[in-house]
């Protein structure tokens, strides 16, 4: 009689040498690990109904806070703001990520060198990035003397490229580039193939990549902190001047608000993301 090993008794290519099951106390560390994240999170979501002025003590539920918030000019203000600001910049790095992922595809001198600056800024410290953009946009702002919007959109934008890039490129990865050629037998120039087969096969990228950059300008606070000027909150720096005077449930319904919308876009996000198959 011989001893089979229990991972032989699983099907070809569901095979795995360390079962998850059986490693000692990882649903404990699971738990905690989901605890330590969710919890705060859901305290907030909690608080965002209480009936009271204070969340030291629980005073029934409501949705006052909510109607407050819906009701306040500034709150609306900053958060069309923040649409306005998140869908412009999101629309500019994505075609601007399109352009460099279907670049990155093909075969020139200094592709890796390019590849790795346009990631450069998912790696930089925020704050960093939001210094040189102020000193970039403050030198503009004294050469042409315009003060508009347009500074925030295009500081969302230069942080967006990265994020926008990835999922954009990761879809191009798995397009067979030999349909271009295929199109190129059947004498359409190099435009018609791309329009007519590589933009539609690259979509769901796009599109994942959209809203991923989307998510990530309308939740940023450190560059919308440096380069905004007065006047032109978003909700995340109203809110954070809000905390600074005082806390109210007020800023937990946005903010519960905001945890909403964010969710829902990244459902979307991760339904549209390029997947692979894996073989075994």
């Amino acid at each position: 009689m011989t001893d089979e090993h229990p991972a032989a008794a699983l099907p070809t290519g569901k095979r795995s040498i360390f079962p998850v099951k059986t490693i000692p106390g990882l649903s404990a560390v699971a738990v905690i690990s989901i605890a330590v994240l969710y919890a705060p999170v859901f305290a907030l979501v909690v608080h965002s109904f209480h009936a009271g002025d204070s969340g030291a003590l629980w005073q029934g539920f409501s949705l006052k806070w909510y109607v407050a918030a819906l009701e306040n000019r500034e709150v609306r203000e900053a958060f069309m703001r923040s649409l306005t600001v998140a869908a412009s910049a999101s629309a500019i790095a994505t075609v601007a990520a399109t352009m460099a992922a279907v670049a990155r595809t093909r075969t020139f001198p200094g592709r890796t060198a390019i590849h790795l600056l346009i990631n450069q800024p998912v790696m930089m410290p925020e704050i960093i990035m939001a210094a040189a953009l102020l000193i970039v946009f403050a030198s503009i702002k004294a050469a042409t003397g315009y003060a508009g919007l347009g500074y925030l959109i295009l500081a969302h934008a230069a942080f967006c490229v990265p994020v926008a890039y990835l999922p954009v490129r990761a879809r191009l990865e798995s397009i067979d580039l030999n349909l271009e050629m295929a199109a190129a037998d059947l004498y359409a120039t190099p435009w018609q193939a791309f329009r007519r087969i590589t933009l539609p096969l690259m979509a769901p990228g796009i599109a994942a990549g959209a809203i991923l950059a989307f998510v990530i300008s309308l939740d940023d606070v450190i560059i919308s902190e440096f380069v905004k000027a007065a006047g032109q909150d978003t909700l995340p720096t109203y809110m954070l001047g809000q905390l600074r005077q005082t806390v109210t449930p007020e800023i937990n319904a946005i903010s519960t608000a905001l945890i909403a919308l964010t969710a829902i876009l990244l459902c979307i996000f991760f339904v549209l993301s390029p997947t692979r198959e894996r073989k075994s």
